[in-house]
């Protein structure tokens, strides 16, 4: 159910469907108002939500771009830059039109081609083309020069993710934490024909998995895992002063290259799966035991001890009480696990009262229900619910809590 959760919101974010986007969406019954007649200049982007394309535009669209993925790569720029003249939102609008949905917007504007980008100065139907670069700088310089206002950048917040130089790269590796390791170059993701030169003749810097692609979804990965002590996401700038030994010593010859190296071992494991959220999660998870979900919460696995669920499992089917929590008591001593002891309570608990986990379970998911719980807190309450769940031989939830 994770994958589909992952799937639903993947629909949406394509789909445009987000409260909280600084884009404006415009559909044929407010595009006029906001952007022909509001006196307001705006900038709009005509997008597909996917490969298909109206049909009169099917051959030059395949011939020119790969359709959604440009639209994809795209898509985390212009939110950013939509965020950074918010202040200004009474002044300019930066807005959106899927032209797959509404394609007469589309032909409206000679469209022929996804995404495209056009300005319009508030007063009349003739948009100007725009035919500059896709970055943020790029973008927001021509903003800036068409009204004179400047891009306000949010005070960053603090990067989750561990830059490691050539002294730090031999002090963590082969230490007692899971990491998975970005290389990366600050020159890989420009869009410019100088840098795509350059990545011609210096390396393989291919999109959509370029580095500045890569970048928000491998801080997106390092806050889901800020909760997991022994879980390391990492980056190396290869052509740092400081660094770039530990790039060639790696043996990287393109960017971004993602490894793996387990705890304990100076050995890596090249990744060569999917760059979503979802799919290093999922990588990550399966190598170092943990359970995190999109967003950084747990999955309904976490905290489930697989030796001391058998046992469970004995007096759900109808062992004896008193001599399934004997066998669990005797199991739990020989394990590491911080649930083991919870599972030896509920036993005891479960002697003096036999409603106790049913009871338990409901006040553990009214506080996960309320909120407010501090994560380490959150992590260790849904844990034990998970735990509970199996005492009351209630089938496990499908969606992740």
């Amino acid at each position: 159910m994770a994958r589909l959760s992952y799937v639903f919101i993947s629909i949406i974010t394509v789909l445009g469907v987000n409260a909280a986007s600084s884009v404006l969406n415009l559909i044929p019954d407010n595009f006029d108002k906001v952007v022909l007649k509001s006196g307001k200049p705006a900038l709009v982007e005509f997008f597909a939500p996917c490969n298909y394309l109206p049909s009169n535009l099917d051959r030059l669209e395949r011939l020119t771009n790969s359709g959604c993925g440009h639209c994809k790569n795209l898509a985390p720029v212009y939110e950013e830059l939509a965020e950074k003249f918010a202040f200004a939102n009474d002044k300019i609008s930066i807005g959106k039109v899927d032209a797959d949905e509404h394609k007469d917007l589309g032909r409206r504007f000679g469209v022929q081609g996804f995404p495209t980008l056009k300005w319009f100065d508030g007063k009349s139907d003739t948009p100007e083309p725009y035919d500059g670069g896709r970055d943020l700088d790029s973008l927001s310089n021509f903003i800036s020069e068409k009204t004179g206002f400047k891009a306000k950048a949010k005070k960053a917040a603090p990067s989750a993710v561990e830059m490691l130089n050539d002294l730090t790269f031999k002090q963590i590796i082969g230490g007692d934490k899971d990491v998975l390791v970005a290389f990366t170059a600050p020159w890989c993701g420009r869009k410019s024909h100088s840098d795509s030169v350059c990545c011609i003749l210096r390396h393989v810097c291919l999109p959509p998995t370029d580095c500045k692609s890569l970048a928000p979804v491998w801080e997106t990965v390092a806050k889901d895992f800020t909760a997991e002590p022994q879980v390391l996401i990492a980056k190396v700038d290869a052509e740092a002063e400081n660094s770039k030994s530990t790039a060639v010593a790696q043996g990287v010859k393109s960017y971004p290259t993602i490894k793996y190296f387990p705890r304990g071992s100076t050995t890596p494991e090249p990744y060569e799966g999917g760059r979503s959220e979802q799919a290093i999660l999922e990588f990550v998870n399966q190598k170092a035991g943990t359970h995190r979900i999109v967003g950084g919460g747990l999955d309904t696995d976490a905290g489930i001890v697989a030796s001391l669920d058998m046992i469970v499992h004995k007096l759900t089917a109808g062992g004896s009480l008193a001599s399934v929590s004997q066998e669990a008591s005797a199991a739990a001593l020989g394990l590491k696990d911080r649930y083991a002891e919870y599972y030896v309570k509920v036993f005891e608990k479960l002697g003096k009262s036999e409603g106790y986990a049913q009871k338990e379970l409901g006040r553990l998911e009214g506080l996960i229900k309320k909120g407010g719980l501090a994560p380490e807190k959150l992590d260790d309450v849904v844990s034990r619910s998970n735990i509970l769940r199996t005492f009351t031989a209630k089938a496990r939830p499908k969606e992740e809590l």
